[in-house]
């Protein structure tokens, strides 16, 4: 069947069911996923890095690997980057590379764990020197973000202890906000900064900042330009990060999210391989917030952000399998039935409310992506338009090599 008449009976099918599939198209043509540059490069778990052939060197060749997952899938116009992995002396000459592949730089994340002084933590450490170097990086990584014209500072702190009486837990606190405060201070007022947390690691008794109650109370007492960022690996075992993310929409705090998946810890998954199911009851939440004049202009202003370092898997290829997978799981969410669901949830009617819900993420919605892609002039397939471009074997004249994650 022709891709344009499969599409044809699906919005049929559709506008049945109450959906308004022009908005539906809208919103798919306007989602956009940031990739990370560390995504690119070789990379590995605790025990040791894997060096796969092909891999970046150099920002610039991870630029051409990002322009590759945004050429075949359409929305990954910006590239996280990662200092000092990605420095380098001329930030005008990498803002103008990517301008000629299509691309921008995103956020911009500052390196706060792999110094020999952070053993014992950087903007939490007792020692005053060794928190103001860490506040002095922080700033390096404002100034670089000035430079590339990006207006997002992503914070995650390593910071913590692995004994109980190793360090003061109210003291730690103090430290970490002052730290943040100073930064805050030193943006500009187009700019945010977003603020992460994690249950656990490197740090095994505690970790300074947390969980997203401990990320919210940093956020709030600073202002505006501060805002928490959900990882999805970063929470405790059953954790309902819908429920947060919906939590923080209410509250307009939540500014950011780096994508990933897990089935025990901070696994770095390919997007929706474990739970597609709470990809899709993530998005149903934003999409619902977007809608709502309270929280819309949060919803709207999100920055939906990759962070995944694959240690078996071809990088681009995976790459551009996560990002598919969130756009699947934001397409199946644009096609809940906010009425239908209102008025099951107003009359406490439990079997249609799961229902409604359960419905739209068992929708394929190939037909419309399909149907946008060709729109747009890309591939209705983008894996198998990218595994056919020949750009895989190409980049093997690398050689092993790369900087990557050491």
């Amino acid at each position: 069947m022709e891709i344009n008449q499969e599409y044809n009976i699906w919005k049929e099918n559709q506008k049945k069911r109450g959906i308004n599939v022009a908005w539906v198209r809208e919103q798919i043509k306007n989602f956009k996923v940031e990739t990370p540059s560390w995504g690119y490069g070789n990379s590995g778990t605790r025990f040791k890095v894997f060096k796969q052939k092909g891999m970046p060197s150099t920002l610039f060749e991870k630029l051409d690997d990002a322009a590759q997952v945004n050429k075949h899938t359409g929305i990954c116009p910006s590239v996280a980057i990662h200092i000092p992995w990605d420095k380098t002396d001329d930030y005008d000459k990498v803002k103008e590379y990517a301008e000629s592949i299509n691309l921008k730089i995103g956020a911009v994340n500052p390196n706060l764990f792999q110094e020999e002084e952070y053993i014992f933590g950087s903007v939490c450490n007792v020692k005053k020197e060794i928190r103001q170097k860490a506040i002095a990086h922080m700033k390096e990584c404002v100034d670089i973000a000035r430079k590339v014209d990006s207006k997002i500072i992503s914070l995650w702190f390593a910071d913590g202890t692995n004994y109980p009486g190793q360090g003061d837990f109210r003291q730690r606190k103090q430290f970490m906000q002052e730290s943040l405060k100073e930064l805050y201070d030193y943006l500009d007022d187009d700019m945010r900064m977003l603020i992460e947390y994690k249950v656990f690691e490197p740090a095994f008794y505690h970790t300074d900042s947390a969980d997203w109650g401990m990320a919210y109370t940093f956020s709030s007492k600073l202002g505006d330009k501060a805002q928490v960022l959900v990882d999805l690996g970063h929470h405790s075992q059953g954790v309902n990060v819908e429920h947060i993310v919906a939590f923080l929409l209410d509250e307009c705090k939540i500014g950011g999210f780096h994508f990933n998946n897990r089935k025990y810890a901070d696994d770095d998954l390919i997007v929706g391989s474990i739970n597609p199911y709470e990809l899709f009851l993530i998005f149903n939440e934003l999409i619902a917030a977007g809608i709502d004049p309270k929280t819309a202009n949060t919803a709207e202003n999100i920055a939906y952000m990759i962070d995944q370092s694959h240690c078996i898997e071809p990088k681009i290829p995976a790459m551009i399998r996560s990002v598919l997978n969130i756009q699947t799981a934001y397409a199946k969410a644009l096609l809940v039935n906010r009425e239908n669901l209102k008025k099951a949830q107003m009359a406490n009617n439990v079997m249609a409310a799961e229902a409604e819900v359960r419905e739209a993420f068992e929708i394929d919605v190939r037909p419309i992506l399909e149907s946008i892609r060709q729109e747009i002039g890309i591939q209705v397939d983008p894996m198998e338009a990218y595994l056919k471009s020949g750009y895989e074997e190409k980049k093997l004249e690398r050689g092993v090599g790369g900087k990557g994650l050491e």
